[in-house]
């Protein structure tokens, strides 16, 4: 039998056909000795092997305390043992055993920890027997004597004595990759430097054992099975994995080969494992992963404590050992990094922190200088302080000086970094020209210190951490900024009128987005009517904040023209195309359309006549509940919303028996998440058609059965119950177009007053009645009605006439005879105007009454 090529590639001097003695074929490697010992030192489990080494079945074995096989001093060698066991999956060491017969043996052992029936841990212990079967020489190694030295290792080693066998020999030796060599049995017969080092185990600890009793792992048994399938004739095997380190199993980054080695004759008598690492490549994978990862966990809400710790839990344990995130109490904006550090110490809050371990030299991260809020105090000379004066991050290894000075100077350092950490990267936050904090990394579980591809790494996680903590703190001055804008233009109070009993609510959306531009309005109008308004801009945040205040104010201006709730919505759709084409020319088209989409309801109630008016740009229709509990929509026609231009808006009109209520809301309100419209619908007529004491209730009761959350859109609700004003507080007189008529209409005036007790208001309101019933006659066409009407605090005059002219008050010159009447009127009177109809007009004025 031939003997095995030296390395991979080297072919045998003699072939078959060479002449020459026979070679013999080396022996048989007996198996290796194991044996399972439980966690309490009682052997379990004891191979033919073991009783190979050591003579003793396993009836004298198994069930006994493995401290009886020792040669020392049973105590001592187990503390030993013990002791440099403890908290690890993997041991190896060389111990002094007792042969059966009393001979001492020293023997390199390997032990794993493993789980037996999914429960019980316990120790499998692995020798490997270098030496013959039992029977020839006696198994085991003398003291003093070599391991290695058997008839086996030297034939398997197949070193020639020629330059060329040399050379092979130290080619396999100082090969740069991983290689060894497995036999027919699949066990090592040869490694080199690579795979020494790579598994932690000399060449001598190895020879004789499978790769799964080397390196307990399924990998490792992947790799046996690819080389049994080598040896069945299955060609080269690959595998994108190899064994890593004693004691961490599998490890990826490699690309291992199986290669079949033949004899001259083309039969297979060994596997050669050749392993390549792809370490670069493999970091550089990991690195883009993490950081395409790290794009979808970092910055998923607005709080910037979240952010932090994201940033901090998704670099560990990708990037470091332990990461530790501080934000600065008073971020520092604009201007050029400086070169050097700040003359004064750093304030910063220690904000989020993350560790690999449960206790060790980050013990204190995840303790008191860990906890969320703790101030930390960066020394002027810190690297902490240089980094965030230089604007960009380093590299610290533990000699640094910079880094030992400060661990010196602040115990929070040292109590941060601990005793075992070997690399530091310290990282500044920076957001549009902003330093919010710094980042601090650290390893020392990980062998291999920080590099510069690291950095970047870490510069670019903490740089997407710091822009959504930027943007979450931008986002949240400009949400307080809206809605300190939005609540400044709501109505503060609702004003004095006798038409509606009214209550509002206003809840601002929960969302991202901002504060939209919801709003509603309570505006008293002549005649002791009210109009009521809710609207909804498009768009959330200041600008829809702001358009919102320039349509109310728009609304409540044309509202005192007293036009219809139609010629009203005419006008306020005029408005808003001109605030488009005024902004036309910004950058941000999806704020700035001035408007455009807008929805509003305009409804005016009268409480002589209890009907009510109203009309709509695209709004939702208004609910109606009668004294008696039935709830509906009134029918108003939907126009579209404001901006859009081109189609009329209609004004609908109904009467409303007193007591009944009036819901106007934004869509807000019936856009909930939870349920569809039919079912918001019908909560909503639930809510409004139960009997409740006070308008504030059933506001409540509406929220509460609509929403289970914070709404994405804002809401806007108004609830009104109308009142009546009866004939017994409304006097009106039909009078005829004749100047002698003015004193009749005085005297009416004054007698009305008397009845209902206002015999003071009796001037004011003879001078108002002679002056409005004068230019009347004059000025205007019949018929002609003079109205009074008597509210709580206040007395309203009234003179219709069917002309379209309008009186206009005009400041009187010394000789005019005329010009002074409406200017004693409008000195004298709260307020007065004009009010059009389909046909005439009325012409009135308010004064107050006093209290007596």
């Amino acid at each position: 039998m031939e003997r095995l090529p030296t390395h991979p590639g080297e072919r045998p001097h003699e072939t078959d056909a060479s002449p020459g003695p026979a070679r013999t074929a080396p022996p048989t490697p007996p198996s290796p000795a194991t044996a399972a010992v439980d966690a309490r030192g009682i052997v379990t489990e004891w191979s033919e092997g073991a009783r190979q080494l050591l003579g003793y079945p396993p009836s004298e074995v198994v069930g006994q305390p493995a401290a009886r096989l020792l040669a020392d001093d049973a105590g001592t060698a187990g503390a030993v043992a013990l002791r440099d066991a403890a908290g690890r999956e993997r041991w190896s060491g060389t111990v002094a055993l007792r042969h059966r017969d009393g001979r001492r043996l020293r023997r390199e052992l390997l032990a794993h920890r493993r789980t037996a029936d999914g429960t019980v841990t316990e120790w499998l212990v692995v020798s490997a027997v270098t030496g013959t079967p039992e029977g020839q020489t006696p198994a085991g190694t003398p003291e003093g004597e070599a391991p290695g030295s058997g008839t086996y290792g030297s034939e398997a080693a197949g070193s020639g004595t020629s330059g060329s066998g040399r050379l092979g020999e130290w080619a396999f030796r100082q090969a740069p990759c991983v290689m060894a060599v497995f036999d027919a049995d699949l066990r090592l017969v040869r490694a080199n430097a690579g795979m020494e080092q790579v598994l932690s185990r000399t060449e001598d600890q190895m020879r004789g054992l499978r790769l799964p009793e080397i390196v307990p792992h399924p990998v490792s048994d992947e790799t046996e099975a690819k080389m049994r399938r080598v040896l069945e004739g299955g060609g080269p095997q690959q595998l994108r994995a190899g064994a890593g380190p004693a004691g961490t199993g599998a490890n990826d980054g490699w690309s291992t080969s199986l290669v079949p080695l033949e004899d001259p004759a083309g039969h297979v008598r060994a596997v050669c494992l050749a392993a390549h690492q792809r370490l670069q490549e493999h970091l550089a994978r990991q690195r883009m992963l993490l950081l395409s990862e790290a794009s979808a966990r970092i910055g998923t809400t607005a709080d910037s404590g979240r952010t932090a710790q994201e940033l901090a839990d998704i670099a560990v344990p990708g990037l470091a050992d332990f990461a530790a995130v501080d934000l600065l109490d008073a971020p520092r904006h604009g201007g050029a990094p400086s070169p050097a550090a700040p003359a004064r110490p750093l304030a910063a809050t220690r904000t989020a922190v993350r560790s690999v371990l449960d206790d060790g030299p980050t013990a204190s991260a995840a303790g008191t200088a860990g906890t969320a809020g703790t101030k930390t105090l960066y020394p002027a000379l810190s690297p902490v302080a240089r980094c965030l004066a230089q604007g960009h991050g380093a590299l610290y290894d533990a000699a640094d000086p910079d880094l030992l000075r400060w661990v010196r100077q602040d115990p929070g350092a040292a109590r941060l970094l601990g005793s075992t950490t070997h690399s530091v990267m310290v990282v500044p936050m920076r957001a549009h020209g902003a330093t919010l904090g710094v980042a601090l990394f650290g390893r020392h579980r990980h062998a291999e210190p920080f590099e510069a591809d690291d950095l970047w790494l870490a510069e670019e996680l903490t740089a997407k951490a710091a822009v959504s903590i930027h943007t979450a703190r931008r986002d949240s001055r400009e949400h307080t900024s809206t809605m300190t804008l939005q609540r400044s233009l709501l109505p503060q109070t609702l004003p004095d009128q006798g038409a509606l009993d009214i209550a509002t609510r206003y809840l601002p959306a929960g969302t991202r987005a901002g504060v939209g531009g919801d709003w509603f309005d309570v505006i008293p109008l002549s005649g002791a009517r009210v109009a009521l308004v809710v609207g909804d801009v498009v768009g959330h945040g200041i600008r829809a904040s702001a358009t919102m205040g320039r349509l109310r104010t728009a609304v409540r201006t044309l509202a005192d023209v007293d036009l219809p709730p139609d010629e009203l919505l005419t006008h306020l759709d005029d408005l808003v195309l001109h605030l488009s084409a005024d902004e036309s020319g910004t950058d941000d088209t999806a704020e700035s359309a001035g408007g455009i989409g807008t929805t509003c309801l305009y409804a005016v109630y009268d409480p002589v006549s209890r009907r009510c008016a109203l009309a709509r740009a695209g709004h939702p229709p208004p609910a109606a509940v009668t004294p008696d509990g039935a709830v509906r929509f009134l029918d108003v026609p939907a126009g579209p919303p404001l901006g859009l231009g081109g189609l009329p808006f209609e004004t609908f009109e109904t009467e409303l028996p007193e007591g009944s209520l009036l819901a106007l809301y934004t869509d807000g309100l019936l856009a909930a998440r939870d349920h569809d419209i039919d079912e918001a619908l019908d909560k909503m007529f639930a809510a409004l058609a139960r009997p409740a004491k006070t308008l504030d209730t059933v506001c409540d009761r509406v929220l509460t059965a609509m929403l289970t959350h914070r709404p994405d859109d804002d809401i806007a609700l108004l609830v009104a119950r109308t009142r009546a004003l009866h004939a017994d507080r409304v006097a009106a007189w039909d009078l005829a177009s004749d100047p002698a008529v003015v004193a009749r209409a005085r005297k009416h005036a004054t007698e009305q007053l008397t009845a209902w007790g206002l015999d003071d208001a009796a001037f004011i309101t003879e001078l108002t009645v002679s002056e409005l019933v004068t230019n009347a006659i004059r000025y205007g066409r019949p018929p002609i009605q003079l109205r009074l009407i008597h509210e709580d605090s206040t007395l309203t005059c009234e003179v219709f006439d069917s002309s379209s002219t309008a009186p206009h008050m005009r400041r009187a010159r010394t000789f005019d005879e005329g010009g002074r009447g409406l200017l004693l009127v409008g000195q004298l009177a709260r307020r007065w105007g004009t009010r059009h109809a389909l046909t005439g007009k009325t012409v009135w004025a308010e004064q107050s009454l006093s209290p007596g």
